[in-house]
């Protein structure tokens, strides 16, 4: 099969997944976990796709589609993993359906562009990043999840897909540990950069680490807060949004521009 078909079929999949979560949300016995007999599938042939396009091509496609589907493919192999043991299949209504858009974006636009091979250090550099980007991703919907759940409380209108959430309490905790997960991954992600990457600061890439070392910077300041001084609620939700706001400019604000705008690879 080729990965067009790989691609199409893990769309319908996504799509099924999204929908069988949205119904079970809705109906009587919200627990339910056929909805993995979808998801789980969904995401190997959208691995599938990448493995095929770097066979092809020699090499990791990193351009701004492939970038923008691995992430996706990252969000949707979190959700797929945590939702069960976490009570957060929630997200899967959000994550599936942006998965299978970007994966189709990568199909119909990304593939077989021209680039210089990498390296496995800025390989590693890469797929760091892409993995700290992924997470905190899914963190920011939780923090989304967090505040609309904490608002339906204070209105005591706690129905819909909200009911099937975990408790507030171990939603925040959940939130505070994916935070922490993608403040590690972006620490690596800027160490592999400084050892790895000649100048950081260079033209092209000057922006990018200004960016991304103001978004560690607003992470750790928000897992320090939380630590010292237990911050909560809307604080830990608009640092959380203001965290993932700089990285998006940083990665893909940077790479829509430079090869979207401008064609440069």
């Amino acid at each position: 099969m080729t990965a067009l078909a790989f691609a199409v079929i893990a769309t319908l999949l996504y799509g099924l997944a999204s929908h069988q979560l949205a119904g079970h949300a809705q109906g009587p016995h919200p627990g339910s976990r056929r909805w993995l007999l979808l998801a789980v599938p969904a995401v190997l042939l959208h691995a599938g796709v990448h493995v095929i396009a770097w066979r092809l091509l020699g090499s990791a496609d990193l351009h701004f589609f492939a970038a923008l589907s691995l992430v996706g493919l990252g969000m949707a192999a979190l959700t797929t993993a945590l939702g069960p043991a976490q009570r957060i299949e929630a997200l899967g209504i959000i994550v599936f359906p942006l998965a299978a858009a970007v994966l189709l974006a990568y199909a119909g636009f990304g593939g077989g562009m021209p680039r210089q091979s990498l390296g496995w250090p800025l390989q590693l550099h890469a797929l760091l990043a892409l993995l700290a980007y992924a997470t905190l991703a899914v963190a920011t919907l939780l923090a989304l999840m967090l505040w609309f759940q904490d608002r339906a409380l204070r209105q005591r209108h706690l129905g819909g897909w909200l009911r099937v959430l975990p408790p507030l309490t171990q939603m925040e905790t959940l939130l505070f540990r994916c935070l922490g997960a993608g403040f590690g991954l972006l620490s690596l992600t800027l160490l592999t950069g400084v050892l790895f990457v000649d100048d950081l600061f260079a033209q092209d890439l000057g922006h990018k680490t200004v960016l991304s070392i103001l978004s560690w910077g607003v992470l750790g300041a928000l897992l320090f807060g939380r630590w010292r001084w237990g911050w909560r609620g809307p604080r830990a939700v608009k640092l959380t949004l203001v965290a993932m706001a700089l990285l998006l400019l940083a990665f893909f604000g940077s790479k829509f521009v430079y090869e979207l705008v401008l064609h440069r690879f």
